[in-house]
């Protein structure tokens, strides 16, 4: 692994800061349900990728760094397929001496405290900083931009895994629309039906806090004390259950990006206990119909601006009960 020095520890300190908001919101969130055999997919070009639950959230996070850090989708391709050589999309407490996390990145080697190198924010957002130094990275061959961040021993292994890494980057960074989706069967335990201050749920409040850390999109379908007019009869949002990330105005780059926050949230469904997932006139749901992956979303009719009510100007997700 490589060395840190001078600015470039500097520049590792700087992501720690950052990094105190995304543990926050990636590890305060325990697992709702083990749902076992549950997995996802991303499918592009007609080859699939199948990863665990645990690994699809990994990889989403993963993916969600580079596109709010404004990364182009190679980032994502060279970050997965690293973190796929070096701890198979998992992050473990163990490895080659004192490696560590989803990139198995060594504290001894100046990657930051065991504790930080085990969060996987702070982990792959010093696994970007690092990357983005690298002169031409967008260019070169994934291996060999892999292996300028991390120095291994084994330079030609990210080779191994760059085709799945890229299919799922293109899939999770929103360049291949409805590519990934998850099959969860199973309901999370109710919450209290309380709402906070800002008129959301527990479950839609802590969606809320991660979408905004991550992504930084205008928020919106919540109000305090709760809404009560403008969504169709029986809406969640009536319930303090759903939140809209606004993707303004329609056009391509905005579509790109709702796809990555629509896929984001699908990849995160079983640990924040999402329901429902709506953008660009497709639907994902948890539960039963999971299996059916992204389907099309029967808009209703009525008078109104045609990309609300198809949902193609924002996301919207809402959660269980």
């Amino acid at each position: 692994m490589k060395v840190r020095t001078g600015a470039a520890l500097v520049a590792l300190v700087g992501v720690g800061v950052a990094a105190a908001v995304g543990y926050g919101v990636h590890h305060h969130v325990t697992p709702l349900l083990d749902l076992g055999p549950d997995d996802c997919t991303a499918t592009v070009g007609g080859r699939t990728v199948e990863v665990t639950t645990e690994q699809a959230e990994n990889a989403a996070l993963i993916t969600a760094i580079s596109v709010g850090r404004g990364m182009p989708a190679r980032a994502a391709t060279i970050a997965l397929a690293t973190a796929y050589q070096e701890s198979k999309l998992y992050n473990i407490e163990s490895g080659d001496r004192d490696s560590l996390g989803l990139f198995q990145q060594r504290p001894s080697q100046g990657w930051g405290s065991p504790e930080q190198v085990l969060d996987p924010y702070y982990s792959a957002n010093a696994f970007y900083d690092e990357l983005a130094e690298v002169e031409g990275y967008e260019t070169m061959e994934v291996t060999d931009a892999a292996q300028e961040v991390q120095r291994s021993a084994f330079p030609e292994a990210y080779a191994d895994h760059e085709a799945d890494g890229r299919i799922l980057a293109s899939a999770l960074t929103g360049n291949s629309p409805a590519a990934f989706s998850c099959t969860h069967t199973d309901e999370p335990d109710s919450e209290s039906d309380r709402l906070n201050d800002a008129g959301l749920t527990h479950r839609a409040a802590v969606v809320r806090r991660e979408v905004d850390g991550l992504f930084g999109n205008p928020l919106g379908g919540f109000a305090p004390g709760g809404v009560t007019t403008g969504h169709m009869p029986g809406s969640a949002h009536y319930d303090g259950r759903a939140i809209d990330i606004f993707v303004r105005p329609v056009n391509a780059e905005n579509t790109t990006r709702g796809w990555a926050i629509a896929q984001y949230l699908v990849a995160q469904a079983d640990r924040l206990g999402i329901k429902t997932v709506i953008f660009d006139d497709r639907i994902w749901t948890s539960g039963s119909r999971s299996d059916d992956g992204w389907r099309d979303y029967d808009a209703p009719d009525g008078p109104g601006d045609r990309a609300v009510l198809e949902h193609r100007d924002h996301v919207h997700v809402d959660v269980f009960d």
